[in-house]
């Protein structure tokens, strides 16, 4: 089913709400981990990542580094973005420092299960064949799939169906959700394929290309930053989709810890201040 701008309306600028409910199921994940018997308590938070990051005060963070407002390597090589900040913030809580592991989006899911990192951080969409791979942290922002165009072709691409035609070139980083949503729902358009989600948006700009489909957050960042391009009703996303960090699966310890970190973080606004400061600057 072809998605509706009309139907799917989100504001991506908000932030996932976090439920009574959902709180109290984290809080009780870590009691029920807990609860069991002393013996198996200690022996369940000895083998957690809470406690392994606890001991080497090394926070080993997953990051793609493509993918702006939440992760972007600068040519020295440092990260940067809100999924970094929040990185910084989650490491203070643990007494640990930031350790990045460069990764790709191609190479995500297997880097991650292999061990590489405690957590993944970049932006990452949830979804349910990862789900099935790892855990998901509580999502902490909402949003969905929406185009960004140069200005002067706004009216041009409103919907899925005046984008998906053989006469208009759509650009396409590889291997994440871009990829999926291009492969679903735009496989009659022309491919420009692009593999430095870093500069893939200098192919509208400089006419290689029509269309990008991405996240609508993505789009009015890379709006504001280039006057030539604007973000299509990214109030009104073509689909529905949440962010959330990676955890190692069956570790219930370390997403109890971090899901109360993040319930905090929004509640108290530290992770609002964090947002600001890479979309509105």
């Amino acid at each position: 089913m072809i998605p509706n701008a009309e139907h799917m309306a989100r504001d991506t600028s908000r932030f996932a709400p976090l439920t009574a409910a959902l709180t109290s199921v984290s809080a009780a994940t870590l009691v029920l981990a807990l609860s069991a018997s002393p013996a198996n308590a200690s022996d369940a938070l000895a083998d957690s990542t809470l406690a392994s990051v606890q001991k080497s005060q090394v926070l080993k963070v997953c990051t793609t580094g493509d993918y702006a407002p939440f992760s972007h390597r600068e040519d020295n090589g440092e990260f940067e973005g809100i999924d970094i900040d929040m990185a910084a913030s989650l490491a203070k809580h643990l007494g640990a420092s930031v350790e990045t592991v460069a990764t790709s989006w191609p190479t995500l899911m297997e880097d991650f299960t292999s061990g590489k990192c405690d957590i993944a951080m970049s932006g990452i969409s949830v979804k349910l064949d990862r789900q099935a791979q790892a855990y998901f942290s509580l999502p902490y922002q909402t949003g969905g799939k929406t185009p960004i165009v140069r200005c002067d072709d706004v009216k041009k691409y409103q919907t899925v169906d005046q984008i998906n035609r053989p006469d208009v070139r759509i650009t396409v980083n590889p291997g994440g959700t871009n990829e999926r949503f291009a492969n679903e729902f735009l496989s009659e358009a022309t491919r420009v394929a692009h593999g430095d989600n870093r500069t893939i948006f200098n192919n509208i700009i400089e006419n290689r290309a029509d269309v990008m489909v991405t996240d609508a957050i993505e789009t009015q960042l890379q709006a504001s930053r280039h006057p030539e391009l604007c973000s299509v009703h990214p109030e009104s996303p073509f689909t529905f989709s949440q962010k959330g960090y990676l955890l190692p699966l069956g570790d219930n310890i370390w997403k109890a810890y971090v899901d109360q970190w993040l319930t905090q973080m929004q509640g108290t606004g530290e992770q609002a201040a964090i947002f600001d400061k890479w979309i509105k600057g």
